[in-house]
């Protein structure tokens, strides 16, 4: 992730009609919780993750929206089908599906190993109809034992990090500090509404204003 420019002062800053700025926040963890060494026995959770290696751009696309959809995720709409297929089927991202008891996916977990001495947390989420019930304690635990190399064998992880922005759930940033995160840099960030892009309907996200002119 790449930030350009001086740390911005106090004041107002003009954006562009059609353009989005939020916040982006950072987070880190430099250690494994104390509480992921100790052997527990496994929730009666009606979710599962697995490792999801036979997926392809098209399938990627419609979960990645279906999660993203009401906080415009769109980093990975703007890539072509070659460009996605390279992420995907690089040996050191892994990625994974979370799945329901009739095994339809309703969440994505996808961790980035290319930084040597990292994982980076790349995505992670639940569909709209998923989240509030307490699951997300569970899969963020599942996806820390992996990203610490408990369960996909990674050697020398030093540190794990992800990021949110203002535009995603308000309750992101609060849940990853009370897992173990701490924020470590805060950025602005200025793009293209992704509704005017074509990547969705002018109707999704309606929390978000769509602002053209």
């Amino acid at each position: 992730m790449k930030v350009a420019g001086e740390p911005l002062g106090e004041g107002f800053f003009n954006v562009r009609a059609g353009d989005l700025a939020c916040i982006v926040t950072a987070l880190e963890m430099l250690e494994p919780p104390a509480d992921l060494r100790r052997l527990t026995p496994e929730d009666d959770v009606p979710i599962q993750l697995v490792r999801w290696k036979d997926c392809t751009p098209e399938k990627y696309r419609l979960l990645y929206k279906r999660v993203g959809g009401p906080w415009l995720w769109w980093a990975r709409l703007v890539k072509n089908d070659a460009e996605l297929a390279e992420i995907l089927s690089d040996s050191r991202v892994h990625l994974f599906a979370v799945v329901d008891r009739a095994r339809v996916e309703v969440g994505i977990v996808e961790l980035d190993f290319r930084v040597e001495g990292e994982c980076e947390i790349v995505f992670f989420g639940l569909i709209p109809g998923a989240t509030g019930k307490g699951l997300g304690k569970w899969l963020m635990r599942k996806a820390l034992q992996m990203a610490w190399g408990k369960m996909n064998g990674a050697k020398g992880v030093k540190r794990v990090w992800l990021h949110s922005c203002t535009t995603d759930d308000p309750r992101a940033v609060p849940f990853y500090m009370a897992r173990g995160f701490k924020p470590f840099a805060r950025f602005v960030e200025v793009y293209r509404d992704p509704r005017l892009c074509g990547l969705y309907s002018e109707d999704a996200a309606p929390k978000i204003a769509l602002i053209t002119g």
